[in-house]
């Protein structure tokens, strides 16, 4: 069996999980930081992307709508969130994007860091409104992203990884 990994990673963190998911299927998969035609040649496509708008990259869209009889498992992660309704709903916008001649063996979301910028952001728009919780919030979210993904998340997935691979 041939794999392949593609990624969109922004900050590192679906990078990080590539780097798991290699370990894990073998270092001689390559890791390919954009969508490339040469991953196509794979029978099994692990496909990683960083959460962008609810969903994963344009870029990356293209590249699992031209995928034809692959199996694939979709990775990601999203600064927001840390809930797995939150992660079923960005992987289901993601699947829309897989015709029916592909098999979805798998997927795997966690949490990831997000840039400072988006805390600045956060705690301008807590200053404009002191008595908004949600801004609060949105500060311990970002805080706790910065420890994702952690050693937990490597593990989930080199486990979910392991179960589909067998298979």
């Amino acid at each position: 069996m041939k794999y392949a990994i593609v990624i969109n990673s922004k900050t590192g963190n679906t990078k990080r999980l590539a780097e798991a998911i290699q370990e894990t299927v073998g270092k001689d998969t390559p890791i390919y930081e954009e969508p490339v035609n040469e991953a196509k040649d794979a029978d099994v496509i692990f496909a990683g992307f960083w959460t962008d708008k609810g969903s994963c990259t344009g870029e990356m869209k293209e590249f699992l709508t031209s995928l034809q009889n692959k199996k694939v498992f979709l990775f990601g992660t999203a600064g927001f969130g840390g809930g797995s309704e939150y992660f079923t709903q960005i992987l289901g916008r993601v699947k829309e994007n897989i015709n029916l001649t592909n098999q979805i063996i798998g997927e795997y979301m966690c949490q990831g860091k997000m840039p400072m910028g988006i805390r600045a952001r956060y705690e301008a728009m807590a200053a404009e409104n002191p008595e908004n919780e949600k801004f609060k919030g949105m500060i311990e979210n970002f805080d706790m992203a910065l420890l994702h993904p952690d050693q937990e998340d490597l593990q989930k997935l080199k486990k979910q990884v392991e179960l589909c691979i067998k298979n």
